[in-house]
């Protein structure tokens, strides 16, 4: 009797516990479902508004661009839970929405960001920066150069024409921008030059009175001179002397500003050296170097010594020097009392050695020899015989010489072929591997700037609105008062105590200094006789 009630007992349990099971399962099936059908219903009821609604108003509650996408193009009866909700009045002006949007015509490709900017804003920038340059070039390349720079922070411009710059189709356009002054070679700047201080000193002399680049040299050294005088009236912090070949990549700022990384300079700092990068083309038609060509050869100071010399001969690929031209990169200096140019590459004080650095990421992108055509302009613009002796006196460096003797002596298909073996990077798995080991890089921020720009029409608006307001007559004008200011400036920095003569007063700045240093010309990176040469030292 005992053990039946035990058992009964056990059975009651068991059953028991399988219908508390039961109740809990099916108390899990039915909480989420009732969940889910009472968010339904606050939902369809409009209960559930996003909270951003009650900040933005009803009819700005879309994304630029969304008139056209499913989102942007539905909306519900009520209109009061859709937070993607438009009116019909943008709906109907979707299109001409989309095309501003995107800053182009419909034949055009990609999305432009620069639509709007204002280039010729007073702001009171700092610091307030200048290029100096001298140029031969053509509109097509010095309005993307141009442009660039000012996205990046540049605001005055100090240009040096002669050739296809100094033709009026071109100048009108580059005087009709803010900030752009442009000079001429006449006869009276030449003049002007002649009488300049730096003929009287020993730091420029190695190149007087030689043709070709030595000339470029010299010419370039007496515009900075003059820039130095403009940049100071001016009132600028910075000044940069920059072919129109050549970018400069500010790498390392907290944005991509060279306004940034100047400002962040410390006070006690006279001159920024930028080390260079050199163009390496992997076409032989390039025919907009900027837009076109992304992959760059480091410079020696930005690579570990047993990657530049241990591939050394994979990237020299049997040139004379690791660069194809100079390596000794440009500079920026702060504008100040007594400053001189030293070369195109550097600036110097007459009253003091400069306290300089190095930057160890920004660079300049030099773009050279980046067209096919670059071999015959450079032998168009020199009169030298193509031999070895001769071209000497023309060319500083030596790729620049073989590239002269080629252009002069070979035929066409000679030329390109020539041109294609020395100069473009055709090997796929060469260039994979200098990439990997970071002799190569690729830079793509400048070519994506420009594209942006020529895509903002901006380049486009610069020349038809100059044919709009021809400022050749003023540009003349401009141009004749810069040489009067200039040369009042220069007259007043030479005169000391009442002394009218300039050369005695020249002479008795230059005793203060103690050594008086020779220009720096385009120098080729260090090679191995180089390095052996400074071990042995």
């Amino acid at each position: 009797m005992a053990g039946y009630r035990s058992t009964s007992s056990s059975a009651a349990g068991g059953g028991g516990a399988a219908v508390f099971a039961m109740r809990v399962l099916l108390l899990l099936t039915l909480l989420p479902l009732a969940l889910a059908a009472f968010a339904f219903a606050l939902q369809w009821r409009g209960g559930m508004r996003d909270p951003t609604g009650a900040v933005w108003p009803a009819d700005t509650q879309r994304f630029p661009g969304m008139e056209n996408s499913p989102l942007g193009s539905s909306s519900s009866t009520g209109g009061r839970g859709s937070y993607f909700a438009v009116s019909s009045a943008s709906a109907s002006s979707a299109a001409a929405d989309c095309a501003e949007i995107l800053g182009r015509s419909a034949s055009s490709h990609g999305i432009s960001l620069y639509r709007g900017w204002s280039f010729d804003s007073d702001t009171a920038i700092t610091p307030k920066i200048c290029i100096t340059g001298s140029t031969s070039a053509s509109l097509h390349q010095i309005l993307p150069w141009l442009y660039y720079h000012k996205v990046i922070g540049v605001s005055h411009f100090i240009l040096f024409v002669e050739g296809e710059a100094a033709k009026p189709a071109v100048t009108s356009v580059l005087e009709s921008i803010r900030g752009v002054k442009i000079i001429f070679r006449t006869k009276e700047l030449k003049e002007q030059q002649d009488r300049s201080r730096i003929w009287n000193e020993t730091w420029l002399s190695g190149f007087f009175y030689k043709p070709c680049n030595y000339e470029l040299f010299v010419k370039q050294s007496l515009n900075m001179e003059m820039a130095i005088v403009m940049a100071r009236e001016a009132g600028m912090d910075w000044i940069i002397h920059l072919d129109t070949d050549e970018l400069i990549h500010p790498a390392g700022a907290r944005e991509y500003s060279l306004r940034r990384l100047l400002l962040d300079v410390p006070d006690n700092v006279d001159m920024v050296i930028f080390p260079n990068y050199e163009s390496s083309v992997e076409r032989d038609d390039i025919k907009d170097p900027f837009t076109e060509v992304s992959m760059f050869k480091k410079n020696y100071d930005h690579l570990p010594k047993d990657t530049y010399f241990g591939l050394y001969k994979e990237a020299t690929r049997g040139n004379p020097n690791y660069f194809l031209t100079y390596g000794n990169g440009k500079s920026a200096a702060r504008v100040q009392e007594h400053m001189r140019p030293n070369g195109a590459h550097r600036w110097h004080n007459y009253m003091k050695t400069p306290n300089e650095i190095k930057l160890e990421e920004a660079a300049i992108l030099h773009y050279t020899y980046t067209k096919f055509s670059d071999l015959t302009s450079r032998r168009d613009r020199c009169g030298c015989k193509p031999t070895k002796e001769d071209v000497k006196r023309c060319f500083i460096l030596e790729f620049d010489r073989l590239a002269f003797i080629i252009a002069s002596t070979a035929t066409e298909q000679e030329m390109r072929n020539w041109y294609r073996e020395h100069v473009v990077w055709t090997d796929k798995d060469t260039n994979l591997k200098l990439l990997r080991k970071g002799v190569l890089t690729r830079i793509y921020a400048p070519m994506a700037i420009i594209r942006g720009l020529k895509e903002s029409g901006i380049f486009i608006n610069a020349v038809t609105s100059a044919k709009a307001h021809p400022t050749a007559n003023i540009a003349l004008e401009n141009n004749k008062s810069i040489h009067t200011n200039v040369t009042a400036a220069q007259s007043t920095t030479l005169k000391e105590g009442g002394n009218d003569n300039s050369q005695a007063t020249a002479r008795k700045i230059l005793e203060m200094i103690d050594v008086q240093e020779e220009a720096m010309p385009p120098m080729s990176p260090p090679g191995f006789l180089e390095l052996i040469e400074s071990a042995l030292s």
